[in-house]
């Protein structure tokens, strides 16, 4: 279908004709410009508590922040990477979509501000994500969670870092996860797709700037083979926990990760696969102000508290 219009207002104002291209800045230039996004955020949901802390990682400690909704608990727990291609965003930048998640899915959201590349490439950023997840694992019952309702997420190469945290947890005996979410994931290195074609540039995400993203995260290994780079590169997706998969029509990473999704169910994983047409990436942050974006959301709340079994108003039937 035609591109929304609201989503055509909001290009207009985040990527304007003549723009640069992400992939054309410096990191640091790069960083700037995305931090800018988070006005889109401007007026962030209420939750009952936010904490800011660190927790030990396996190079020092991790930044993360706690959400928890009201209600009594133990609540389920859904640990949430941020995305911006390994490369941009932090906790900040996805503050609003985790509170909303933390609402909707009447969840504890734990977000992670693992490092980034350049400065460290893959696997340090995944290396970091493992560990938070073990962490929220261990350490759930002190915050008030249920250690044994845990969940991982993430948008772009946080859907990315979820998916090669979930391979991770069934290849190294745990934790116990009881869904994957991924919004519009970086899922293969290849880059080879006919929608990286089709939506190659004027849609937010470029295929530039994905390549981009995919050269600080790999480095000089440029090991995009490894299935913990490119989960679709794994020969076995059996044995994962069930998944959401959310894809947007006007982007160049629609096709993998719906070719993701397939190849989970194929596996005989649950996957619920959604693609959101007349948007674009980056869109499921775009809350405030995009009706989808609140439908989108409010499709990964819902098949979360299937997944940890819970009611809208969080209790357990």
């Amino acid at each position: 279908m035609p591109l929304d219009e609201d989503v055509r207002q909001i290009l207009a104002v985040l990527a304007p004709p003549g723009a640069p291209d992400l992939g054309d800045l410096s990191v640091e230039d790069a960083r700037q410009a995305m931090a800018a996004t988070a006005a889109l955020s401007a007026n962030p949901e209420p939750v009952a508590k936010v904490e800011n802390r660190t927790i030990s990682g396996p190079a020092g400690e991790i930044p993360v922040r706690i959400y928890t909704p009201e209600g009594e608990g133990p609540l389920p727990v859904l640990v949430f990477f941020h995305g911006g291609g390994w490369v941009l965003c932090g906790l900040d930048t996805h503050d609003g979509t985790a509170r909303r998640l933390c609402n909707h899915a009447h969840c504890i959201v734990i977000s992670v501000d693992y490092r980034l590349a350049p400065e460290h490439p893959f696997p340090a950023p995944l290396d970091d994500c493992y560990a938070a997840t073990c962490w929220a694992a261990e350490n759930a019952p002190a915050l008030g969670g249920d250690p044994t309702r845990l969940a991982v997420g993430g948008d772009s190469a946080g859907g990315n870092l979820a998916a090669a945290v979930a391979l991770m947890t069934r290849d190294r005996g745990g934790p116990v996860l009881a869904h994957q979410l991924m919004v519009y994931p970086v899922i293969d290195a290849r880059c080879e797709t006919q929608s990286f074609e089709d939506n190659k540039e004027g849609y937010f995400l470029s295929a530039q700037s994905m390549r981009w993203f995919w050269g600080h995260y790999l480095g000089d290994t440029g090991d995009g083979a490894n299935p913990y780079a490119s989960p679709i590169r794994a020969e076995d997706l059996s044995d994962l926990p069930p998944a959401t998969v959310l894809t947007a029509e006007y982007d160049p990473l629609r096709d993998e990760g719906e070719a993701y999704a397939e190849r989970l169910k194929a596996a005989g994983v649950e996957c619920d696969l959604v693609r959101y047409d007349g948007v674009v990436h980056g869109f499921f942050g775009m809350h405030d102000v995009l009706p989808k974006a609140q439908r989108a959301v409010d499709r990964a709340a819902q098949n979360l508290r299937r997944a940890f079994g819970t009611t809208a108003a969080g209790k357990t039937p």
